[in-house]
C-alpha cells in the first residue's frame, strides 16, 4: 500500500531522501532503475 502526499498531515515530514540522486522529471522506469540499483548496493 502506497501512501499519498495528500493524506500526509502537514506535521509529518516524508523522507524522499531515497531519491536525492535522481533528476527532475524523469519517468518511473528511470526511479525504478535506481531504487533497484540503491537495493543491490546494500545486499552487498
Amino acid at each position: 500500500m502506497s501512501r499519498q502526499l495528500e493524506d500526509t498531515p502537514e506535521d509529518e515530514e516524508i523522507d524522499t531522501s531515497h531519491l536525492d540522486d535522481v533528476q527532475d522529471g524523469c519517468g518511473c522506469t528511470e526511479i525504478w532503475e535506481h531504487m533497484s540499483d540503491e537495493r543491490d548496493e546494500r545486499d552487498d
